[in-house]
């Protein structure tokens, strides 16, 4: 897709003001409306059984916690065995048709019997469980899992920009627009099978929450043998066709091949290590220890940005000293993984190397084909993005202009970004009904997942807001980074579309993180489909007019139809929509 190049007077800022405007005010609106809406559908809190309805007190056993302040409330993530509880007991007696509650509160003396045996009308009191952050129980332990990621997954774009900042002082657009357009390659292609480490994550997930070492063993080592093949296959094809996996970002003979070519080179053999320190990423996440994958990221990539002068610069390697760097530390982390996941036993060789049966491959693969479908979507539009960008200019400071404002955006995404990747590792996890043998106790299922989805996507519209007024204050230190002038004056509108987009990205990512931890790939794919061709008429129709802006109006575009896919997920069509889960009580 080559867009022709308008002239300057039809791309200034006045020309977009408007349009731009009209762009930021949908967003916004949208978001608001939309998210305003979801929590009027689907507040938290328990479940009242009214007259006409099948009541809920037919189910066995339905418990609720008592906080600090006497409300009750659905037992929380990683309840603790120390709180004051309230237990309701629901008995059914078939044979007298009578349903009979015994209300045991350790508070009190007090003892609540309510039998019913004609009627289905029942009472029961309830306070629902915030969905607003309350700095609870519930907050601090999705804090305590949530800050290890927010901070592993800041180090990665904080290391890109470290990369960004120091190609950059090489003082050559093209060189910075070579690099930018080489990682995007090997970004793209290594994202296509990133399906292994989120299934990874929710299948250990769902096996720690149930007890079953062995089941969680055979989840990391399918996901390590399957990685090892893939990554085979994304090398070859990278280092035996070059020209043509960079013809998916530059034009034939662009000048930038020069500075693409060598880093892509060195970049492919990161294939496999990348894929292996994700796939134990993803390992350590599910049994909720975040904090070993943030010292691993630690070690490696501060070995990263020492490596980057000295090869670039003291050795003279430019560009590929960067590559260089970025390998090394790969490796270092996918070593570090790999020795940590064996002291936890989190997977043995001995599973490696025998060959798995199709029973334990099927859910790894059956989610992990739905979850391609979204892959090769999500990078169909980043590829697209990329070209027209490329194809903006000759003299690279489109594409270098492009890269700066993606160093924005990530400043505040990489916490929605971790925010999403909790969800997709807490969610499965409550959704398992638990027995604690210690206390004599149950806790999860629906109502507490459901409990723990909507205290997450209000943290989600929250941060994005702040994020993104935060960046938009930060934004002129930001564009420091690069000391060429004109790429900085053609920065300036993207990266306030960037900041703005912050608050929609906080709930999509969140969204879709839930998505995933529903196990609810296909929907989470059709989504992503939906929203990428929205994106390629944007990406065929808007750069044409507006330039660099252009494009990032085309992701305003791109990220409204996937938070509207989120909204049809939590109010329609997932396992913790309202009429979803009435069905599930009735039957």
């Amino acid at each position: 897709m080559i867009m022709r190049k308008r002239p300057e007077s039809t791309r200034g800022s006045n020309a977009v003001c408007h349009p731009v405007g009209q762009l930021f005010v949908f967003s916004m609106v949208a978001a608001s409306l939309l998210f305003a809406e979801s929590l009027a559908i689907h507040p938290s809190g328990g479940i009242r059984a009214g007259k006409g309805r099948r009541s809920v007190l037919e189910v066995k056993r339905f418990k609720v916690y008592r906080d600090s302040n006497g409300l009750s409330s659905p037992s929380l993530l990683l309840s603790s065995s120390k709180s004051e509880t309230e237990e309701t007991f629901v008995n059914r007696d078939y044979s007298a048709d009578s349903s009979i509650i015994n209300t045991i509160n350790k508070n009190d003396d007090n003892v609540v019997k309510l039998t019913s045996p004609k009627s289905e009308k029942q009472t029961f009191i309830d306070k629902p469980l915030s969905i607003w952050p309350q700095f609870d129980e519930l907050d601090k332990r999705m804090m305590k899992i949530a800050l290890p990621c927010i901070a592993n997954f800041a180090i990665n774009p904080l290391i890109g920009a470290v990369d960004l900042f120091w190609v950059n002082r090489m003082g050559n657009a093209l060189a910075v627009a070579g690099q930018a357009a080489a990682n995007q390659v090997f970004s793209s292609a290594f994202w296509v099978v990133s399906f292994l480490p989120s299934v990874t994550a929710t299948l250990v997930s769902k096996a720690n929450a149930q007890g079953n070492k062995e089941e969680l063993q055979d989840a990391v080592s399918q996901a390590l043998v399957v990685g090892f093949y893939v990554s085979l296959v994304g090398t070859f094809l990278m280092l035996r066709f070059p020209e043509k996996v960079l013809s998916s970002v530059l034009k034939d003979g662009a000048p930038a091949l020069q500075y693409a070519k060598p880093y892509l080179f060195i970049r492919s053999f990161a294939f496999l290590p990348s894929l292996v320190s994700l796939i134990g990423f993803s390992a350590f996440r599910g049994t909720l220890d975040t904090s070993t994958p943030l010292k691993i990221s630690l070690a490696a990539n501060a070995f990263n940005g020492i490596l980057d002068p000295i090869l670039m610069f003291t050795l003279t390697m430019g560009v590929a000293g960067a590559a260089l760097a970025t390998l090394s530390a790969e490796v270092i982390s996918a070593t570090f993984f790999v020795m940590l996941m064996l002291r936890r036993q989190l997977f043995r060789w001995s599973k490696i190397f025998r060959l798995p049966s199709w029973s334990k491959l099927k859910p790894l693969l059956k989610g992990g084909a739905a979850l391609q479908l979204r892959n090769v979507a999500l990078n169909v539009t980043f590829l697209a993005v990329a070209r027209v960008t490329q194809s903006l200019d000759e003299t690279g400071v489109a594409a270098a202009a492009h890269a700066l404002s993606i160093q924005v955006f990530q400043v505040g995404g990489i916490v929605l970004l971790a925010l999403s990747t909790v969800a997709q590792t807490v969610v499965p996890n409550e959704l398992i009904e638990k027995f604690d043998a210690t206390t004599g106790k149950r806790h999860g299922g629906k109502s507490d997942a459901k409990a723990v989805v909507n205290r997450l996507m209000s943290w989600g519209f929250i941060l994005g807001g702040i994020l993104g007024a935060l960046q938009l204050l930060l934004l002129p230190v930001l564009q420091k980074s690069s000391p060429l002038e004109e790429v900085r004056q053609a920065a300036v509108m993207p990266s306030i579309l960037a900041s703005c987009y912050q608050l929609m990205n906080g709930l999509v990512f969140i969204g879709e993180g839930i998505m995933v931890g529903c196990g609810n790939f296909l929907q989470l794919s059709i989504s992503t489909v939906v929203a990428t061709i929205g994106a390629l008429i944007s990406l065929n129709t808007l750069p044409n007019i507006y330039g660099l802006t252009g494009v990032w109006m085309s992701f305003g575009v791109f990220n409204s139809l996937r938070l509207l896919g989120v909204w049809l997920h939590q109010t329609r069509f997932g396992p913790l929509a309202n009429s979803n889960m009435a069905k599930t009580k009735v039957q």
